[in-house]
């Protein structure tokens, strides 16, 4: 019967969770290594951005957040094939030899996400209350202490842009396929397998099992990390 596919495929996919398969767990790390590292960089870069960005009244502004929020629905396929002809061999990053490594990878996670950063950021700093900074320099602070102390108020916020980037990271898959290649090299150590090329790989190859168990995993981390938000969202709201 049509549906014994679907049922025989969901079967082979938890028992190979519950098993604690190695190549599940290898691919799974992996990426949660690759798009960790991007969230990283992504947040030492973005969020001094979207905190100046935030405090500041400068000529230009508007366009420059007009500029970050247009690249938050850049597709990831024309993102991966820009930093393709930069990162390839004949290109002029190529001296780099970050084409087809998972730090190539993380590089173009990295600026895929560096949009959600700083449109967050940014935007959770501005919703400050007028009157915390106000109060904070009357009571004799000086310019960094206030831009200290309204950090503190948006932390949930800037937490929430953290965890925002990640599950985008962690899910795309036009910049993992074309920089990272999804290649395994049996022996070797070049592996560049995450959970959406994995995913992809294995469906075209008909090994359905494996192809629905990074599914599920793959969705159960977004939706964890989708619950989180929602979680702190609601605390930012309320404070």
């Amino acid at each position: 019967m049509a549906w014994d596919y679907i049922i025989e495929g969901l079967t082979g996919a938890i028992n190979l969770i519950i098993s604690g398969d190695a190549e599940l767990l290898n691919i799974l790390f992996r990426s949660i290594m690759v798009s960790g590292i991007a969230t990283i960089y992504a947040g030492v870069i973005g969020i001094p951005i979207g905190v100046f960005i935030g405090l500041s009244d400068f000529r230009g502004k508007n366009i420059l957040k007009s500029i970050f929020n247009a690249m938050l629905g850049i597709p990831t396929v024309v993102l991966g094939l820009i930093l393709y002809l930069f990162l390839a061999p004949a290109g002029p990053l190529g001296f780099l030899n970050l084409l087809y490594t998972t730090m190539g990878i993380s590089l173009g996670q990295m600026l895929l996400i560096l949009p959600i950063v700083v449109s967050f950021t940014m935007n959770y700093i501005e919703g400050v209350d007028e009157d915390i900074k106000d109060l904070t320099l009357t009571l004799g602070a000086d310019r960094i202490q206030m831009m200290i102390k309204v950090v503190e108020e948006a932390s949930l916020g800037i937490i929430l842009s953290i965890l925002t980037a990640f599950n985008r990271a962690i899910a795309e898959l036009g910049v993992a396929t074309i920089i990272g290649g999804n290649i395994f090299i049996k022996g070797g150590e070049l592996n560049t397998r995450v959970l959406t090329t994995a995913i992809q790989m294995y469906v075209t190859r008909g090994e359905i099992n494996m192809a629905i168990a990074l599914g599920i995993i793959l969705i159960s981390v977004a939706y964890t990390l989708s619950l989180l938000s929602n979680y702190l969202q609601k605390r930012w709201i309320e404070s």
